[in-house]
């Protein structure tokens, strides 16, 4: 029968493949329906170049157009029963689908399967782009962006319907797990990397990785093996001390932004009274700074929308950290009950690298620019602040008292002093006793305390000292009384302030801070950073409130005088006039000057109310090693030198 013609071979997989990517190409074309514009000879066109292109890859015999548009709608008609029948099974039984495999050796080769979308999952797909009308993010599929429906575990992609066979399609040294994905985060074991097939059930030290137990006797033979077990404890050990790291400083962090949330809210009335004071100094001097205020309250306009701006920032990134200190804890809970010890590996450098609560600070406003009327009309800002008061050219001593403390081993003896309301003082030095003095150095009184007066201050009346991590009072019966603890931290200089609190200096380990009290112990307020987020203070021993509300504290290490002003915010650092300043001690007088004992300078520094050096007070005769020093009104102070245990009652302010 030599005119009858060969019967060309079935179509092969690679084949199909070809035929499939061709026909992507030109799906704009073949796909659509026929419109004035597409036109069905442009249809069989198309299938001719289709049918050239795939004879000339080789991949089979030689195929005619009609023979290839066929096939495809052969291909295509299979391709959605198969779809179909995989949908009925997985949502029938909830099982992975690595079941399909049978199924893609029949149509595993079909890239155009995302096509099949419209025609066999459309109502699927209505109901998907809802849901994401309502949603503000609908998570997609990571070959299409179709709505995500599965995922695979071993290669952690994202699948739409279609795109599973096309995934399950391509090889992978560790096959294809794939699920729901609601549930991809369900998976409590571990698979082996050499044997996917396997879970693991010990653990290489020496590769530093889960094994399964063919591994061990092969590929891993002479290494050290160790009981998978005792690696996830190690694990969850670290993971659980990270975890409570977190957690611990969750509530701090949490208490942070409560009060920039709070300062967020009270900024315009705190802006708005920073403006009352300018202008009210504005007014005091009439139309002579008329033009300056305007021009601070732009400023100061300017200063509020920037500063509401860092809030609102701040705001923002301590919710986002406390929402992922929040997740980071739900994952340690959930590995706390799994084996999977390549997630735990994983998750450890994660929850390492999370920042502390040392890592953040509250923000504090930057001080308020009011020097600027200061310098423009200085001298006459100091004929007023004087009420009627001038410097004296020569500071005289009125009194001398002998206070008789002991020397400790540095040789001082006298460390602090405060005035009462009926002009008497108290005075701690080296020794467990407080002594009162009278004006003219009668001493009066004296009472036992349980440690030596390094700091005292007047509270309500009654005497008030630091002693070991608590404040302590002397009651009327000469009895000491604790007012309260401070934990960790030992105490330092205190102060009372204008408000009824009490302003204490702390420090544990390398920290410093201001708080600021209630008499019953309850923190109202904490200062301990600036702007930057740096520590404001290295080592701060005396502090003084000022009659602007600043808060002026001496800081040792630092050898400066740091100021805030009432809500914590940095207002100035003075360091001296030249290299031999060594600050002590600092009291502030009625009219805001800020006094200042100099230890090696052997004199008193006075500043005005910014931090700006007025002048030097030495009185006659000198004064011998500074220390304590106290304002004691009508233009008096009284300074104690710390080496000696006088105490000189100086005349500073003329009429």
């Amino acid at each position: 029968m030599e005119g009858k013609q060969k019967r060309k071979p079935n179509w092969t997989s690679d084949e199909s493949l070809a035929l499939a990517s061709l026909v992507d190409d030109y799906k704009h074309i073949l796909r659509r329906k026929l419109n004035p514009s597409l036109t069905s000879d442009m249809k069989t066109r198309a299938w001719g170049e289709v049918s050239q292109k795939l004879c000339a890859m080789g991949v089979g015999p030689s195929r005619t157009p009609a023979e290839v548009e066929k096939k495809w709608h052969n291909i295509f008609s299979n391709s959605k029963s198969e779809i179909s029948s995989y949908r009925r099974t997985v949502s029938g039984t909830g099982q992975s689908v690595i079941v399909l495999h049978s199924a893609i050796n029949l149509i595993g080769y079909i890239k155009l399967t995302v096509d099949l979308t419209d025609d066999v999952l459309g109502s699927t797909k209505s109901s998907v782009m809802a849901s994401r009308d309502e949603a503000q993010h609908v998570v997609e599929c990571d070959l299409c962006q179709q709505p995500v429906s599965f995922f695979c575990r071993r290669c952690g992609v994202n699948l739409c319907d279609p795109c599973v066979l096309i995934h399950l399609r391509v090889k992978s040294k560790n096959g294809h797990d794939i699920v729901d994905y609601t549930s991809k985060d369900d998976d409590d074991t571990c698979h082996c990397d050499s044997h996917p097939q396997n879970d693991c059930s010990a653990y290489c030290k020496t590769c530093e990785t889960p094994i399964c137990m063919l591994c061990v006797t092969i590929k891993h033979k002479s290494h050290e093996i160790s009981e998978l077990s005792d690696k996830i404890e190690e694990l969850l050990k670290v993971i659980a001390t990270e975890n409570d790291r977190l957690q611990s400083f969750k509530h701090e962090l949490e208490r942070i932004l409560e009060h920039t949330t709070k300062l967020l809210s009270s900024i315009s009335s705190i802006y708005q009274l920073r403006k009352d004071e300018v202008t009210a100094r504005g007014e005091e001097w009439h139309k002579q700074i008329e033009e300056i205020v305007k021009k601070l309250h732009q400023e100061l306009d300017g200063m509020q929308k920037e500063h509401e701006t860092v809030l609102k920032k701040q705001k923002e990134k301590f919710e986002e950290m406390v929402w992922k200190v929040n997740e980071i804890n739900g994952k340690t809970r959930k590995l706390q009950k799994s084996k999977n010890v390549k997630e735990m590996q994983s998750f450890v450098p994660v929850i390492q690298k999370q920042e502390s609560l040392s890592d953040v600070s509250k923000y504090s406003f930057p001080k308020l620019y009011e020097y600027k009327i200061d310098e423009y009309l200085e001298n006459k800002l100091k004929e007023n602040e004087l009420s009627g008061r001038i410097l004296s050219e020569i500071p005289t001593v009125s009194t001398v008292i002998d206070t008789g403390f002991p020397a400790d081993e540095t040789k001082s003896r006298l460390f602090d002093m405060a005035v009462t309301d009926d002009n008497k003082v108290w005075m701690g030095g080296a020794s467990s006793e407080l002594k009162l003095f009278d004006l003219q150095g009668h001493h009066h009184h004296t009472v036992s305390i349980t440690n030596t007066g390094m700091y005292l201050c007047m509270y309500n009346k009654q005497v008030v000292y630091s002693g070991t991590k608590a404040l302590r009072m002397i009651s009327d019966t000469d009895t000491v009384v604790t007012m309260f603890t401070t934990g960790d931290w030992d105490t330092y200089g205190v102060t009372s302030a204008a408000s009824g609190d009490l302003l204490v200096c702390l420090r544990k380990d390398d920290q410093n801070k201001v708080v600021r009290y209630s008499s019953t112990g309850t923190v109202l307020q904490e200062i301990q950073y600036d702007s930057q987020c740096q520590p404001l203070y290295k080592s701060a021993y005396y502090i003084t409130e000022n009659v602007n509300g600043d808060i002026i504290v001496t800081d040792w290490e630092k050898n400066a005088v740091i100021a805030v002003d009432r809500l914590g915010v940095f207002r100035y650092s003075y360091s001296g006039k030249d290299t031999k300043f060594d600050v002590c001690s600092v009291a502030t007088d009625s009219v805001g000057h800020v006094v200042v004992t100099d230890y090696k300078g052997v004199k008193i520094h006075m500043l005005n109310r910014d931090g700006r050096f007025l002048r030097y007070i030495i009185p006659e005769g000198g004064i011998n090693k500074p220390h304590a020093v106290c304002i004691l009104g009508d233009g008096e102070m009284m300074v104690g030198e710390c080496l000696t245990g006088i105490a000189k009652k100086i005349k500073y302010l003329e009429e």
